[in-house]
């Protein structure tokens, strides 16, 4: 209990203080974050470094290096950006935002239908949110309760604040999203790693893995298009580049869900073989070697 105070408490801290420092100096500083702890070389940076092996399998150990210093940068960025955004204006969001086939998400939005968004850990999705939020489009997403419960309600009202609807993980959030999906809603999933029994079984990068069924079924069950967003870095901002997932119309459900879970796992490893270095993934990711099986 007291540990996980010490953690709240360190985050609501960077919060405060970090919004308050002068914007060079906020980024500069948690870059040096970075580099501390790569060269810690901890749990979270081994399994970073494992997992981006595995989708740069052609890269010498000089060039991986040079990958792992990039992707920390990167994973700090998000931080920062996470503590500092709540300050940006909405123009300073909608300026620095680009997108390839935007027309994919806008188009069905503006004729009243739904979209799900599929994505995994990568750039800055609650950039990606806000930009999308100013156009007035209804967006719901879904947390995992963190502990300690108090950083899971300061991140609620984070994304809240950005006009996010944002729903806890449990037995009762699929209902809920497939009312919002009738309803017209922008519904975001992250959707690259779920790692227990109800995960669907996906080649990626050539080595078994599991991602989540729930974008999959939103479009199969409501009838609403279903697109990728891969979201990276670029020097002023983040960019992000749609692809449209095709919805197979027949046979079994099951079968149809893993074929656009796999078409979903497919898209997201182009994304990160363009953008290797803002895929945030210092957690396990495949299910081979030493990997023991979640029990929920």
């Amino acid at each position: 209990m007291k540990f996980d105070f010490l953690i709240a408490g360190a985050y609501f801290m960077g919060w405060r203080i970090v919004r308050s420092l002068p914007e060079k100096f906020a980024y500069s500083l948690f870059d040096q974050i970075g580099k501390f702890a790569l060269t810690r070389n901890g749990a979270r940076m081994k399994r970073l470094r494992s997992n981006l092996e595995r989708v740069t399998p052609d890269k010498s150990a000089i060039e991986m290096d040079q990958l792992m210093a990039e992707a920390v940068t990167s994973y700090m960025r998000y931080w920062c950006d996470t503590f500092r955004s709540p300050d940006w204006s909405k123009s300073r969001i909608s300026t620095t935002v680009t997108v390839t086939r935007e027309e994919l998400l806008t188009g069905p939005m503006k004729d009243g239908r739904g979209v799900v968004v599929a994505l995994p850990h990568a750039g800055n999705w609650d950039h990606a949110g806000s930009y999308f939020c100013a156009m007035g489009f209804p967006l719901v997403t879904v947390a995992e309760r963190l502990k300690p419960e108090a950083l899971f309600n300061k991140f609620l009202e984070y994304r809240q604040n950005i006009g996010m609807e944002v729903l806890a993980l449990d037995g009762r959030s699929m209902a809920t999203l497939m009312q919002r999906a009738r309803e017209g809603s922008l519904i975001a999933l992250v959707a690259d790693r779920d790692l227990s029994k109800s995960g669907v079984d996906v080649s990626f990068f050539g080595h078994p893995a599991r991602m989540p069924a729930g974008a999959a079924l939103l479009a199969i069950r409501t009838g609403i298009p279903l697109v990728t967003a891969y979201v990276s870095y670029t020097n002023t901002g983040i960019h992000i580049e749609f692809n449209q997932v095709d919805i197979p119309s027949e046979g079994p459900e099951t079968q149809r869900v893993a074929a656009v879970v796999q078409k979903c796992a497919d898209l997201f490893a182009d994304g990160i073989s363009k953008h290797p270095q803002d895929w945030h993934m210092l957690q396990r990711i495949w299910v081979d070697g030493d990997f023991q099986e979640r029990t929920a």
